[in-house]
């Protein structure tokens, strides 16, 4: 049955997702967690599987695809492991500038690796002082000749030490504000860029979140995106985007834990029957059930949009990723309850899916701030039509 509207390429791209999930995710799945390893060979068998050659044009070695088809790969490895899935997901976030900012040089040298899963990618916004005030960035790079010297940190960065191909975003030059921010490609083992301490997290165990450091890190000039003063706009861009693949992400990690409710509450016995004949459990999960049913649809059609070509993507791609997220916290803290006392054990799938839904709320621009996004642009949307 597709009753999306995939086309067979996209169907063969969700089987394949689907497989690598279910054989090589599922049975490490609890092990990485707990060890909070990364998941270099299961990058591997989705670098053999294609699976990053998706989103590239075919120019650069990839397979043509989009946003839609990013969304589809990532829900799939969502829905057994959040940590899994974000690790992959995260290389489309830091080919993203390359790919809609990039010159043909860059692409020509930075997309191929990529497509093949030879290298992974990372992108580098968040500092100490500069989250959801992404014009705070304090990180500085200045002109020297043919080169820029960068300057400062920046932390929480998914496949942080496992990439190869970081884009990042550094001031250069402060008295401008946020139009003073340009962005950069960097490379692992580039003098002067070195890796903090991996940090100990609540759920998404299994990826790699760690801490750039620059100290005179020398980039070549030929390595800025598009031009100075471009920064802020490109990771605008970039998450304009990438939002859509959060939502992705929520809905994989809410699908997952619906499944593993249903399957539990029907062999769960209790009074003489399974739970799931219970009226009030399956009213929780009708919910569960509708409400990702929603924001799947809603991701989707963010997607499609973003692929579209359509100029300004900002409003239906922060809802996608709002809704989704949202609704994938309410899904599997609603799971951890169908399950009882049990969800609340790790010996259970639901607790972890549970901690892997909460940073789908906060990373790529917190919830509070998509509401800000979205209440900006209808309310500019808004003004236009009065006009």
């Amino acid at each position: 049955m597709n009753e999306y509207g995939f086309s067979e390429d996209q169907i063969m791209i969700r089987d394949l997702a689907r497989q690598v999930a279910q054989e090589k995710v599922k049975p490490v799945r609890a092990e990485l967690d707990e060890k909070s390893e990364f998941p270099a060979e299961i990058m591997k068998t989705l670098a053999e599987s294609d699976l990053f050659a998706i989103f590239i044009p075919e120019e650069y070695g990839g397979l043509g695809g989009g946003c839609l088809e990013l969304c589809i790969a990532t829900e799939e490895l969502s829905k057994v492991c959040g940590g899994v899935a974000v690790s992959y997901a995260a290389t489309a976030l830091g080919a993203y500038p390359i790919l809609l900012f990039g010159t043909q040089e860059q692409k020509k040298k930075y997309l191929p690796p990529i497509a093949s899963g030879e290298k992974l990618a990372a992108f580098g916004l968040t500092e100490p002082n500069a989250g959801s005030d992404a014009g705070g960035i304090e990180t500085t790079a200045e002109k020297d000749g043919d080169s820029y010297i960068i300057n400062g940190n920046k932390i929480f960065i998914t496949n942080g030490g496992e990439a190869d191909i970081y884009t990042i975003v550094a001031m250069t030059n402060k008295a401008r504000g946020a139009r003073g921010a340009s962005a950069f490609i960097l490379e692992k083992g580039m003098d002067g860029f070195e890796f903090g301490k991996e940090e100990d997290k609540m759920g998404i165990r299994s990826s790699s979140t760690r801490e750039l450091i620059f100290d005179d890190c020398r980039v070549p000039a030929e390595n800025l995106i598009s031009r100075e003063g471009m920064g802020f706009i490109v990771a605008m861009k970039t998450f304009d985007n990438s939002r859509p693949g959060i939502g992705a992400q929520a809905v994989g990690i809410a699908q997952g834990s619906i499944d593993e409710s249903v399957s539990y509450a029907s062999q769960r016995i209790q009074f003489g029957q399974p739970v799931s004949s219970f009226q009030a459990v399956r009213h929780m999960i009708a919910d569960m059930a509708t409400k990702t049913e929603a924001a799947r649809n809603l991701v989707y059609h963010a997607a499609r949009v973003v692929d579209s070509g359509v100029k300004n993507v900002s409003k239906i791609s922060a809802m996608s990723k709002l809704f989704a997220s949202d609704v994938a916290m309410e899904v599997t803290t609603d799971a951890v309850q169908v399950f009882g006392g049990y969800g609340y054990m790790k010996e259970y799938p639901a607790e972890k899916f549970m901690r892997d839904a909460k940073i789908t709320q906060i990373y790529e621009g917190t919830n509070q701030i998509q509401r800000d996004v979205i209440g900006l642009e209808t309310v500019k949307e808004n003004k236009v039509k009065d006009k």
